[in-house]
């Protein structure tokens, strides 16, 4: 499994590291591990939903 780290999680995902990093903390996405204090995130790992955003709000209540 190839791994890539936050600032690269960012990037391709458009938003900052710490809101990458807040989804480990609270365990919402799945094969992350912490390797020292750097987060690892599997390449195929999605973006994970905004809970803060109506958009966010609605797919959480289904």
């Amino acid at each position: 499994m190839e791994y890539m780290s936050c600032t690269e999680a960012a990037g391709k995902w458009g938003i900052s590291e710490r809101r990458v990093q807040k989804p480990f903390e609270e365990n919402r996405i799945f094969g992350v591990s912490k390797f020292g204090s750097m987060w690892i995130i599997p390449k195929e790992a999605k973006k994970p939903v905004d809970g803060r955003t109506k958009q966010g709000k609605e797919q959480n209540n289904k």
